[in-house]
């Protein structure tokens, strides 16, 4: 067979089947250009789905007329000029790809004009790489990309795609996508000349969130936590939902890294790992992140069209987001000026972000197999009596009294009364609190018992005869990098070989748990994350079971001291919005959303 040299359109057809998947890739191309020069408002024009049209035009700095046969070349860019550029890229393109790609397979014109000059000049391509002819034009300062007939020439690609409805669906959900990473940028978009976004440059934090809040719905930051934070040169900011706040599909998940929207599966091994202890089974987090690090830590071309990343240290990244998130979950509690913040997102039986509702209407789930209900070992007798003392009013109490005083209600009040021995009604100086009893006292036991099995340690049990395990010579270098985790979580590893261990004792625990197959999976973690929670899942796991048995159960009546002593723990717990399943413990009804039930001002 004769090896021969491709002619400059078939490089480019190449090229574009790796750029350019569908019309919405070009607009990604063509917009993450415009950021590059530096533009303030970037207005996108689609006509049937963008097969017709795409039109891109900016306010950036342009291009000299001498640049637009270069842009149109391939490999050409003004990006990067030595491999130290590459590995500390911060622009948003910098293969030189984009342009010729399209070329080949669209008619393509280029129009631009910098400052100071007295004309635009226009070029048109058709992914040959000569015979370019450059006419003056009239144009602002800027750039204008004009790509008409995706694909004419290429009809098995065309084939391939959707109805122009769902090919301007793709477009609008990226634009969408890229305008929460540019926030001083606006953005225009239009479909068959009708204008469907038009958002403004959001210069300050109220015009940020009033941007997420358009785009993400405005339930999203009703119920999301702001997260700023920084370790090790890494800085993690941004919103994340409340776990009571979820989706049924992953498809209010925004991650940018140095302003570059991506989907990295190490980002999303960390979030579900800060979120499992909380979230609702089944359930997808939201949120909207952003992570800003030195551009050598990071390599951002790990793929074709830059959707991916790989960290130079992911197990630093993996460390830090999991902290990040999980410390501003934590962190959640009820305050004085308990929000709306504390309703459920979307979840079964609850009000949705769609489908917004006033209050939780769940219920618990049967409790026909549970062991019988104990006494709540919340205070000793002494402590309740002083609450009893301290929350109840009384005439001869002033005291107590002033606790009717807005300033000194605590964040979830005084309790009232115990609703079908389920729920606790309290009253805080501007609204009614709900408590499910079972599922907050499931939470503040659990809390309690992992602090008590971290400050002691977790209790180790021999096996009565030492498992062996054959693993791979990388799997044994970890048992020993690692030796201290599993030994602080009570498992005793020895390496007998070069690929082979012994496991000589298990957590207390855990029970008869498979062995071998929990240190395959556990290592399988390390390998590819770094990190790996299974052990301390597999515990927690038990944890949990024994703080829901352990906890008040539905139709126990519950006194007042007890009740108000509860709300009080729950005040100083982690995570006490949701319990151990990632149902929510509690929902607040203000008194609008009374006024409103009952049409008062209206």
């Amino acid at each position: 067979m004769t090896i021969r040299l491709l002619p400059p359109q078939l490089i480019n057809q190449i090229a574009a089947g790796e750029v350019v998947e569908r019309p919405a890739s070009v607009v990604k191309e063509l917009v993450e250009n415009s950021f590059d020069a530096d533009a303030n408002l970037v207005e996108v024009d689609i006509e049937m789905g963008g097969l017709r049209l795409i039109r891109i035009r900016d306010d950036g700095i342009g291009m000299e007329q001498g640049e637009l046969p270069l842009a149109l070349s391939r490999h050409a860019t003004s990006k990067i000029a030595s491999l130290d550029d590459l590995e500390r890229v911060s622009s948003m393109g910098f293969r030189g790809e984009a342009l010729p790609s399209i070329s080949s397979v669209a008619r393509l014109a280029l129009t631009s004009r910098t400052q100071g000059s007295n004309n635009a000049w226009r070029i048109l391509a058709d992914g040959t790489e000569n015979g370019y002819e450059i006419l003056p034009a009239s144009h602002p300062c800027g750039t204008c990309v004009e790509v008409r007939d995706l694909f004419y020439n290429t009809p098995a690609r065309r084939k391939f795609l959707r109805s122009e409805k769902t090919e301007f669906s793709h477009i609008e959900t990226l634009l969408k996508r890229m305008a929460l990473s540019r926030f001083g940028t606006g953005f225009v978009l239009r479909h068959n000349q009708r204008d469907v976004l038009n958002l403004k440059p959001a210069t300050d934090q109220t015009e940020r969130e009033g941007r997420v809040a358009l785009l993400c719905g405005g339930t999203f930051l009703d119920s999301a936590l702001a997260v700023d934070f920084e370790s090790s040169g890494l800085r993690l900011s941004g919103w994340v939902g409340l776990p009571t706040f979820s989706r049924s599909q992953a498809d209010m998940q925004f991650f940018y890294v140095n302003g570059r929207l991506v989907r990295d599966k190490l980002v999303t091994h960390a979030v579900r790992q800060a979120y499992q202890d909380v979230m609702y089974h089944g359930r997808q987090p939201v949120y909207v992140l952003y992570l800003a690090l030195d551009p050598a830590m990071v390599d951002v071309n790990a793929h074709p069209a830059k959707l991916e990343v790989r960290f130079r240290d992911s197990r630093l990244v993996h460390d830090f987001l999991f902290r990040a998130l999980h410390r501003a979950i934590a962190d959640d509690r009820p305050t004085s000026s308990v929000t709306a913040s504390s309703f459920p997102g979307e979840m079964p039986n609850l009000p949705t972000p769609e489908r917004p509702g006033p209050a939780y209407s769940g219920r618990l789930g049967s409790m026909a197999h549970a062991p019988r209900q104990t006494n709540l070992p919340l205070q000793i007798r002494e402590t309740l009596l002083t609450l009893n003392e301290l929350y109840t009013p009384t005439s001869s109490n002033p005291a107590s009294s002033s606790h009717q005083n807005e300033t000194s209600h605590p964040p979830l009040g005084f309790a009232i009364a115990h609703l079908h021995n389920i729920y606790i009604l309290a009253e805080t100086a501007t609204s009614l609190i709900l408590v499910d009893a079972h599922a907050a006292h499931e939470r503040v036991t659990y809390e309690k018992m992992k602090r008590q099995q971290q400050s002691g340690g977790v209790a180790s049990q021999p096996l009565l005869l030492p498992v062996s395990v054959k693993l791979s010579e990388r799997e044994a270098d970890l048992i020993e990098e690692f030796a201290p985790s599993f030994s602080s979580m009570g498992m005793d590893l020895t390496r007998a070989g070069p690929d082979t261990v012994l496991v000589r004792s298990m957590p207390a625990l855990l029970g008869s748990v498979d062995a071998e197959k929990l240190l395959r999976d556990t290592l399988a973690d390390l390998n590819l994350h770094g990190r790996s929670p299974r052990l301390e899942q597999a515990v927690n796991t038990v944890l949990a079971t024994m703080a829901c048995h352990g906890s008040v159960r539905a139709h126990r009546k519950l006194t007042i001291p007890e009740m108000n002593a509860l709300l009080r723990e729950m005040e100083t717990t982690e995570n006490s919005g949701q319990c151990n399943h990632g149902r929510p413990t509690w929902v607040e009804l203000s008194g609008k959303d009374l006024d409103r039930f009952f049409l008062r001002g209206q």
